[in-house]
């Protein structure tokens, strides 16, 4: 059941807020980024934006639109601060991960501005708890400048296909290899592990493949210990865009559909493995 958090001493305003009527919509998109424990909000009128990095070499993003929200109000052109993700999550969880039938957990979410705490009002059952989290100076992020017209190749898949190649392929591979291309074998994905060499290979015209667009024959090595964070996106998503850059940096965004039918998206950037010579390859 929605509610109102109390407003602001002497009537100053949050610089954001927001209210969700189950909790659990949130922090099942952080659980898909929590690889470590210090995210980067970024809040605008369009939504939330949630991004954790690690080495300067991976970069995930988690999108909540704003109209997921039951209400979203930013009152400055946008709203940044850090926070400890491991810590928010305990307190969007607090009562529970999984709820009975036909009840929820409503969110409050509330955050003055500069130097002050994320207030967090949860409630269900006709209990409520109150959250304070200590908010910090954003850090400057990586720009992965991955935008459309630089992308040379790009295929759409659903997530099913990319599960069980993850669960066929082996992980005792310290790299992923993955090879796009207009031509055979189109889209491999390739480990070389204690048992040999292993590849999967999925046709243009697959069931699983949604869209397929290779421009140039591309093949890059990732370390799998960087792409195993997004495993847990894979898990909730229905579909996965797959896409690369002329230097090889990879962009998986996976499309999300809450319990609601609601989209969200989740999105990882991954910078090849410069180690691997092309004589390798």
């Amino acid at each position: 059941m929605p509610f109102s958090a109390p407003p602001p001493a002497s009537g100053e305003r949050y610089a954001l807020s927001a209210s969700l009527d189950n909790a659990r919509h949130l922090s099942s998109l952080l659980r898909a980024v929590h690889f470590q424990d210090h995210a980067t909000c970024f809040a605008t009128a369009s939504g939330l934006r949630v991004t954790v990095e690690d080495a300067k070499c991976i970069q995930a993003n988690a999108f909540i639109q704003a109209e997921i929200f039951q209400e979203f109000s930013v009152q400055e052109e946008s709203v940044m601060f850090r926070i400890n993700l491991s810590v928010l999550l305990d307190c969007l969880t607090i009562f529970g991960t999984s709820s009975l039938p036909g009840t929820s957990t409503a969110l409050r979410m509330c955050y003055r501005g500069y130097g002050y705490p994320l207030m967090l009002f949860l409630e269900e059952g006709g209990v409520v708890t109150v959250c304070k989290i200590n908010t910090q100076e954003p850090e400057e992020l990586l720009d992965f400048d991955f935008c459309s017209t630089k992308v040379v190749n790009k295929i759409i898949l659903q997530s099913e296909g990319l599960r069980e190649a993850f669960a066929e392929l082996d992980m005792t591979s310290e790299v992923l290899q993955i090879t796009m291309s207009p031509d055979k074998p189109y889209f491999r994905l390739s480990t070389f592990g204690n048992a040999g060499s292993a590849h999967l290979d999925y046709p243009r015209d697959s069931d699983l493949m949604e869209a397929f667009h290779c421009s140039q024959t591309q093949t890059n090595r990732y370390k799998i210990s960087l792409l195993k964070p997004s495993t847990k996106a894979l898990a909730l998503s229905c579909k996965v865009s797959i896409r690369t850059d002329a230097q090889g940096f990879l962009s998986l965004q996976y499309m999300i559909r809450n319990e609601d039918g609601q989209i969200c998206f989740v999105e990882y950037y991954c910078c090849p493995d410069e180690n691997i010579s092309e004589a390798e390859l």
